[in-house]
Order: C-alpha cells, then sequence, then structure tokens
C-alpha cells in the first residue's frame, strides 16, 4: 500500500485522517493521548483492528506524560487513561483486547524502573502493530483462497488497509487474490451514514488497480437479483462464541439478501475479534452514535430540525446466515463453535 494508516514516529502516532479522504490526504501527529481519543471517536481512525493499535499507543501517550517516580502512583493514572481509551469505541472488541495487553505489562512492571515500563509499553504497542501485519497477510490468504477468477464480489463499509496496520481484512482477500493473477471485480456499498464504502473503499480500492463499482446500500438487493454477485466479503468488530457477528449496520440486510438469494456470505476477521467470553450476539454492545451523522450529513441539513433519530453503528448478524468465518489461522464452518486455534505459523 502507498499510504499508511497507522504508526509511531518520533514519539508520535501518525495517523491518515480517514475523516478528510477521499478528497484530500492529511496526515496528523498526535502526541497527547486525549487527542488520540477523539481521533478515534471522531472516526479519523477507524475499524477493529487499527482502533485496537491505536488504543495501545495512547497508551504509550499517556505514560510518556506521567511524572512520578511511584508504581502505585503511575498505574493508578495509567489506569485512567487506559479507561478514557476503552469508552471510545464500545463494540469493537480489538480495543479491549490491545488495552488489557497493555494492562498486563503494567501489573507485571512493580519491580522495575517506571522509565523501564515505559519503553516495554511501546515495545508493546509496536509488537500490536507488526503482529496485525502478519496476521492480516495470513487471513488474505485465507480468504483468496475462497476467490476464483472472474468473480464480482459485494462489499461494506471499509475493510482494507486503512482498518487495519496491514492490508486489511475482507479487503486483503481481494487484494491477494488479485497478486495471485485472479481477476476481481468489486462493488463497493455506500454505507450510509458517514459513507466509508464511498468515501475509503473506492479510495482504496482506485490507488490499488481494483475494479470497483459504487452503489448506494439500497441498490444492493437489486443488484444481487440480476446475479452480478458470486460472494459477498465483509469484516467483523466483534464475533462471539457462537458465530453471531457484529458489523457496520446495514451487514444483517446484506446477510439475509445473501440467503434469500443463494450467495456466499463471508466473515473476514483476526482472532482478536473473536469475543469467547459470550455466547451470543445478543450480549454485543452496539455503539449508538450522534444524530448529526443523520439529519447533517457532511455539513448540510437534510431532515427536519429536532426529528427523532436511531443511528446505531453496527447490527448483529445471525450465525445461521453466515456462510464462513476467515482468520489468520483456519477458516471456520457451520455449525460454529470458535476458539482460537495454534498454528505453525500463528502460535
Amino acid at each position: 500500500m502507498n499510504f499508511t494508516t497507522i504508526d509511531w514516529k518520533d514519539n508520535k502516532v501518525i495517523l491518515i485522517d480517514q475523516t478528510r479522504l477521499p478528497t484530500e490526504e492529511v496526515y496528523l501527529k498526535i502526541s497527547d493521548y486525549r487527542e488520540l481519543a477523539e481521533a478515534i471517536k471522531q472516526l479519523k481512525v477507524r475499524g477493529a483492528p487499527a482502533i485496537g493499535i491505536a488504543g495501545a499507543f495512547g497508551v504509550c501517550l499517556g505514560a510518556r506524560k506521567i511524572n512520578t517516580d511511584n508504581y502505585e502512583k503511575f498505574k493508578q493514572k495509567l489506569k485512567i487513561i487506559i479507561d478514557e481509551l476503552a469508552v471510545t469505541r464500545p463494540t469493537a472488541v480489538n480495543l479491549f483486547w490491545a488495552l488489557e495487553r497493555m494492562t498486563a505489562i503494567i501489573e507485571n512492571g512493580k519491580n522495575k524502573n517506571l522509565e523501564e515500563i515505559k519503553k516495554l509499553l511501546l515495545k508493546e504497542a509496536l509488537a500490536i502493530l507488526e503482529k496485525d501485519k502478519t496476521v492480516c497477510r495470513n487471513m488474505s490468504e485465507n480468504g483468496a483462497s475462497l476467490l476464483k477468477n472472474g468473480d464480482t464480489v459485494l462489499t461494506h463499509c471499509n475493510t482494507g488497509a486503512l482498518a487495519t496496520g496491514g492490508m486489511g481484512t475482507a479487503l486483503g482477500a481481494i487484494y491477494t487474490a488479485t497478486e495471485q493473477g485472479k481477476k476481481i471485480k468489486v462493488f463497493a456499498d455506500e454505507t450510509r451514514p458517514l459513507l466509508q464504502g464511498a468515501r475509503l473503499t473506492t479510495w482504496e480500492l482506485k490507488k490499488a488497480g481494483i475494479d470497483v463499482t459504487l452503489i448506494c446500500d439500497n441498490m444492493a438487493a437489486f443488484v444481487l437479483q440480476q446475479g452480478w454477485v458470486n460472494c459477498l466479503m465483509l469484516g467483523a468488530d466483534r464475533i462471539a462464541a457462537n458465530g453471531d457477528t457484529a458489523n457496520k449496520i446495514g451487514t444483517y440486510g446484506l446477510a439475509v439478501l445473501a440467503n434469500y438469494h443463494k450467495i456466499p456470505f463471508y466473515v473476514v476477521a483476526p482472532t482478536t475479534t473473536f469475543d469467547l467470553s459470550i455466547k451470543s450476539g445478543a450480549e454485543i454492545p452496539i455503539e449508538q452514535r450522534a444524530s448529526e451523522e443523520v439529519t447533517y450529513g457532511f455539513g448540510k441539513q437534510t431532515a427536519p430540525d429536532e426529528v427523532k433519530v436511531y443511528n446505531p453503528a453496527f447490527d448483529v448478524t445471525p450465525n445461521e446466515l453466515i456462510t464462513a468465518i476467515v482468520s489468520e489461522q483456519v477458516i471456520f464452518y457451520p455449525p460454529f463453535c470458535l476458539k482460537k486455534t495454534k498454528t505453525k505459523n500463528n502460535p
């Protein structure tokens, strides 16, 4: 990819500001964890894996500015920072996974110098970033095995490099299939109300030279009816132990449509997105976004003043509508009873 989604340089987090795409490629240099927390809330960085990486770097930014030689005070102040980062996006479980890894570094540092702990925190955050790159590659290879030469894929929201530290989840599978010489076409839903498909996915795919056609969300049913799509490939923000999957709002409707038209519906997500502590999607918290995202889309009023708005960021797709869940380790097929597996390449 000829752009960087998230990185660490000169004690700052470097982010591409995804709210400025597709017309401007602007990079933010963030040195304060509060600014990073706001960037997560405002979707300047988004996508479950990328949010997890950002959360880990946020802990590093916060730790750098804690001035104390007392371990307990350091730990207490850092817990407040971690708690602030944790509430930025409640649905994407990767954030909590990353923060737990950072918390473990702190808990195991009682007998260490505080400067050493700060270095270990940064080492862990960088390791999370580098691991995601490997995970994306392995996951993309697994996903590409499901795609045939000449296939057309329908996707929703953004599941590419902009959503991860690597090449992406569902879009990563498309990139890999293309690298393998397969000719793949894509229909990209615009993804209301914030148009991540229109603004981000088409931007990525065009940069990668992939044949992409943008459609409005309410055109998907007609496109499937015409027989123009061979499969649907989407990402996930949290997957329950039974395979129920939370993803960008509109995903459930697409799964119903795919089931009706007998078209494979694939979820591509790393094992860090699996929440094995919950049995079903009924337990997944669904983030509610501001009404202005619907009534004042991109600064223009599109609805009457004071109209009531329901604006969930995600919905939950029942496991029986999912053909397969593609991870970096294996491809899971129904009946789903998810667990993390150890392989030669993914200990």
